[in-house]
C-alpha cells in the first residue's frame, strides 16, 4: 500500500470516528476530547523529553489527566476552569522548583484548552452539534483549500523561517474556502443569519492557520518532521489538528461572551 493511499483511508476514518462521535456528542464526545487532549501532550513531551525531565512529565501527565477525568464527568465549567488552573499552576511551580522551566506546562495549557473548549463547545444540545459542525467545516476547508491553491498558484512565502511550503496565496484561497464552507453550514442548519457568523468564520480560518503555524514552529523548534508517528500516513495527531484545536478555542472563548461559559454554542447558534 502506497503512503498516498494510507493517508486517503487514515483521513477517511479519522473524518468517520470524529464525525459519528460529534453526532452523538454527551460521553463519547467528551471522551474523543479528552483523547485528543491526552494525544497533543503525549507529542509535546515527547518532543522535548531529555534525560532529566522524564519524571517532571509524567507529573505533568497524572495532573492533565486528572483534568480530562473531571472534563469526562460532565462537570460544571466554573469548576472544570478552577481544576484545571490548579493543574496548571502545580505543574508550573513544580517545573520551576525542579529547575526544568515552563515548556513543559505550556504543553499542559496548550492540549488542556483544547481538549475543554471543544468539550463545552458540543454539549449535549443541537446548537452544539451545529458549533462542532461549523467548526469543522471552516478550519477542514481551510485546510484542503490553503494546501490546493498555494500549489496551483505558488508566489511569495507566508512564513518561510517557520514552514517553507506555505504562501500567502494559500493563506488567502483557504482563508476564503473557510469562509464559504463555514457559511454554508449555518445557512444549512438555519441556525444564524449571514452577516452574524461569516464573520466569525473569517474569524476562525485566520486562527487556525495561525495554530498550524505554531505547531510548525514548535516541530522546528526540536527539530522533528512529525509530531509522532501515531496516525499512519499522516504523523501525529498534532500534525492533525494543530489549526483545528485553536480555532475550538476562539470559538468557545466568543460563544461563552455571549452564551455563558456551560453553554457556548447557544451564543453563536440559536433555533
Amino acid at each position: 500500500m502506497s503512503n498516498l493511499q494510507l493517508r486517503v483511508i487514515s483521513a477517511i476514518v479519522l473524518a468517520v470516528v470524529m464525525l459519528a462521535l460529534t453526532w452523538l456528542g454527551g460521553l463519547p464526545f467528551r471522551l474523543l476530547a479528552a483523547v485528543i487532549a491526552l494525544a497533543m501532550f503525549y507529542e509535546w513531551c515527547a518532543m522535548s523529553r531529555t534525560v532529566s525531565n522524564g519524571a517532571y512529565q509524567w507529573l505533568s501527565t497524572i495532573l492533565l489527566v486528572m483534568a480530562m477525568l473531571v472534563m469526562v464527568a460532565g462537570v460544571a465549567a466554573g469548576v472544570l476552569w478552577a481544576v484545571f488552573a490548579a493543574v496548571v499552576v502545580i505543574s508550573a511551580v513544580t517545573g520551576l522548583i525542579r529547575g526544568q522551566g515552563t515548556w513543559t506546562t505550556l504543553g499542559v495549557i496548550y492540549a488542556g484548552l483544547s481538549g475543554i473548549s471543544l468539550a463545552l463547545l458540543r454539549g449535549t444540545d443541537a446548537a452544539g452539534l451545529i458549533a462542532i459542525l461549523f467548526l469543522f467545516a471552516t478550519v477542514w476547508a481551510t485546510d484542503i483549500l490553503a494546501y490546493f491553491v498555494g500549489r496551483a498558484v505558488g508566489g511569495p512565502k507566508l512564513a518561510p523561517a517557520i514552514s517553507p511550503g506555505k504562501t500567502w496565496s494559500g493563506a488567502i484561497g483557504g482563508t476564503l474556502g473557510g469562509v464559504i464552507a463555514g457559511g454554508t453550514v449555518a445557512a444549512w442548519s438555519g441556525a444564524a443569519g449571514l452577516a452574524e457568523i461569516v464573520p466569525v468564520a473569517l474569524f476562525l480560518s485566520i486562527v487556525s492557520q495561525a495554530g498550524d503555524l505554531f505547531e510548525s514552529w514548535v516541530k522546528r523548534r526540536h527539530g522533528v518532521k512529525d509530531s509522532s508517528h501515531l496516525i499512519p500516513g499522516h504523523g501525529g495527531v498534532m500534525d492533525r489538528v494543530d489549526g483545528l484545536v485553536v480555532a475550538a478555542l476562539a470559538l468557545y472563548v466568543i460563544g461563552a461572551l455571549f452564551g455563558g461559559a456551560d453553554n457556548p454554542a447557544a451564543g453563536l447558534f440559536s433555533f
